[in-house]
């Protein structure tokens, strides 16, 4: 049976901009409560500006007070600088998406879903999204944090375990298969969410007034998008855990092509694809130097762990001069990363956009 949903007209005036939902959620009832009343904040207290404090780590105001909440959460210095790079590409997105909402070229709203859907993902990674954070408490000792950290499927734990007394591996290609180990599960997290959030669109529209063959049309267009997104995750989920399960019986290889988690799952779906050997030939090169600017990225993050324990240690001590030049030197290095850190993103999300154009202009 066909989905009844609420025309769009309708929709819009009964709901908030879908954009403000995921946030809405985030920030609870007091943030948006008691609008017009007489004796609500609004009426009572001077209006807020629209644009960003000064010193604001965003233009958006909504992005400024999720980076403040991550902070009141006490993330770690390297889960603040990757949830930094996160918002900041969010926040491109949205610019350029109200562009092109503004010369009428998102008529049917599956650009402003994806980016619903991306700031879900962002929320539930780090555990911005107002649930119980599911994740094991990360520790800021300097250890590798296998021991810490849970894999959140019995399967991977059994894999883990079996390669770490196995003997195959050296305390190096350890730390490697532990990288790809996480790089998994944060895969298996953000298929999760968006599959949640399909379920909800789905149900919503099942449950929805009539609305028109047009408005129909355009949200099960929506929908197959969204299912076909799901599908393609899910593949790479199954490709990647066939990978660890190999990996964890045999050892590494010799003369493997990347070591980094995300190049490998780039040139799998590259040589999957419909390049050219010479397309091909060059995208191996740009992934080369890719893993570079991940390698640079994982050491400045390390340092700065490091820095931060540093810090913590001569803060306890209480030499001024001391704690002034670490603070210094821990500022650097946070900003450094922030940036190297926005930089890698912004590049693996145009590898993506790209690796995944070929595929599907094969299918």
């Amino acid at each position: 049976m066909a989905s009844h949903t609420v025309g769009p007209r309708l929709r819009r005036l009964l709901a908030p901009p879908l954009l403000l939902l995921p946030l809405l959620l985030v920030l609870g009832p007091w943030q948006v409560a008691g609008h017009g009343g007489k004796y609500s904040r609004e009426q009572n207290e001077p209006e807020r500006p629209p644009k960003r404090e000064p010193g604001g780590e965003f233009r958006m105001e909504k992005l400024n007070q999720l980076w403040g909440k991550a902070q009141r959460l006490q993330l770690s210095p390297v889960e603040l600088s990757e949830l930094h790079a996160d918002l900041k590409i969010q926040e491109r997105d949205e610019f350029a998406w109200k562009k092109l909402k503004a010369e009428g070229l998102d008529e049917d709203g599956e650009k402003e879903a994806q980016l619903i859907r991306n700031l879900n993902v962002i929320l539930a990674k780090y555990g911005l999204d107002g649930r119980k954070d599911a994740r094991a408490l990360s520790s800021n000792s300097l250890n590798d944090g296998t021991e810490q950290d849970s894999l959140e499927d019995p399967r991977l734990e059994k894999l883990w375990h079996k390669a770490q007394t196995s003997g195959k591996f050296s305390r190096e290609e350890l730390d490697k298969l532990w990288r790809e180990f996480q790089h998994h599960r944060e895969k298996v997290r953000e298929y999760n969410v968006l599959l949640e959030a399909l379920s909800r669109t789905e149900e919503l529209q099942e449950n929805a007034i009539s609305p028109s063959d047009m408005s129909r049309g355009q949200e099960e267009a929506g929908l197959h998008s969204r299912h076909a997104e799901l599908r393609d995750r899910l593949r790479g989920i199954d490709q990647g855990y066939d990978r660890l399960r190999r990996v964890s019986h045999q050892g590494y290889g010799a003369g493997a092509e990347f070591e980094e988690p995300r190049v490998l799952d780039l040139w799998d779906l590259a040589r999957a694809s419909n390049f050219t050997e010479k397309e091909l030939e060059a995208l191996r090169e740009e992934l080369k130097h890719f893993e570079v600017k991940v390698e640079k990225h994982s050491h400045f993050q390390k340092q700065l762990e490091i820095s931060h324990q540093k810090l913590k240690h001569v803060e306890r001590l209480g030499d001024p001069e001391h704690v002034s030049r670490n603070r210094e030197r821990y500022a650097l290095l946070e900003e450094k990363t922030k940036e190297l850190g926005y930089k890698v993103k912004k590049h693996l999300q145009d590898l993506s956009s790209r690796i995944s154009r070929a595929r599907h202009n094969e299918l």
